[in-house]
């Protein structure tokens, strides 16, 4: 009777584990591709990587409109995929239609929170690496006067342009930062040559590092800064790579992980929701250091700025987040 029991009971666990194994992931990006060097190819690069620790296909979409968001979300849904994470703030009011409908469902958001039973949202404290690419812009800047170029104009893209200022004026009190933005559409997040414009008009007024937070229009800020002979700082995924030498550092954030972690605890029944919201403190966000920029960054500015990682941490620097009151204090 208990070799029968036993042997029920292992049944039932081989059973539990095939069903954990058995998953059916979809990822869907925002507008700018899955190849914009940035925010969706990092997603893409964490779904890949799931692919190859465990063999697990997975499907994807890349949007074109934001007509197809709905669209997407149901069709993965009706066709039993789960998990199905979205990459990019943009898919909230989408996701909190769509959700409440598919119950059974495991939906991940990255960017943004949808408070829902069957949801994860993942955030980041841009706020904290951005200040220590700031700090690093300021501390690297031979004239002193250093530039921000963002996407589309919205409050999530505040978090990175105040940590960014904020990180600069603590290192350099007197740096100037010109602060520009794209647009005001989702069409500014790939709109590489505009994003050269705007970067030539800021070295025209003396920035000689350029940050950017605005996707796959970020690749002509770091052309435009590369060919003049200036500094870009890339951003979410580390861009050091695209102008060697010529990219001072990224503000990494790990979407790659945030991706990879909702299907790899989805694969061993370990899914959990509710909002995570990662920083420093939790290797969240950073800067990106490499075989690419390491003659840009002195032993002294890395000092500068490990201290200040540290203090963030231990809250004896706070930095400020746009999102608190959407403004800026400097």
């Amino acid at each position: 009777m208990k070799r029968i029991v036993l042997g029920l009971l292992a049944a039932t666990a081989l059973s539990a584990s095939a069903f954990a194994d058995e998953i059916a992931p979809a990822l869907i990006y925002d507008l700018g591709g899955k190849f914009d060097k940035s925010f969706n190819e990092a997603a893409y690069n964490g779904a890949e990587r799931f692919k190859e620790e465990t063999g697990i296909e997975y499907v994807e979409f890349e949007i074109s409109n934001d007509a197809q968001r709905e669209q997407a979300l149901r069709r993965f849904a009706e066709n039993g995929r789960n998990p199905i994470v979205m990459a990019g703030f943009t898919w909230v009011d989408y996701l909190k239609k769509v959700a409440p409908e598919y119950p059974d469902t495991d939906f991940t958001i990255i960017d943004d929170a949808v408070d829902a039973p069957n949801v994860r949202s993942v955030t980041f404290k841009e706020q904290e690496g951005s200040y220590l690419v700031g700090m690093l812009a300021a501390l690297a800047s031979e004239t002193g006067t250093v530039g921000f170029v963002g996407g589309m104009q919205v409050p999530l893209i505040g978090k990175f342009e105040c940590g960014y200022v904020g990180g600069a004026k603590a290192a350099r009190s007197d740096a100037k930062v010109i602060r520009n933005y794209t647009g005001d559409t989702p069409s500014a997040w790939n709109d590489p040559t505009k994003g050269g414009e705007i970067t030539r008009t800021q070295i025209d007024q003396g920035a000689d590092v350029i940050y950017h937070a605005a996707g796959g229009t970020g690749v002509g800020v770091l052309q435009a800064a590369a060919d003049a002979g200036k500094l870009g700082i890339g951003v979410d995924s580390n861009q050091n790579g695209l102008h060697p030498g010529k990219v001072l550092t990224s503000m990494v954030k790990q979407v790659d992980v945030a991706v990879y972690n909702a299907f790899m605890d989805a694969k061993n029944d370990a899914f959990s929701y509710g909002l995570q919201d990662l920083g420093l403190a939790e290797d969240g966000v950073g800067y990106a250091m490499d075989d690419n920029n390491k003659d840009l960054v002195t032993a002294e500015m890395k000092t500068a700025v490990e201290e200040a990682k540290q203090k963030i941490i231990d809250g004896e620097i706070e930095v400020h987040n746009f999102l608190s009151d959407n403004a800026c204090p400097y």
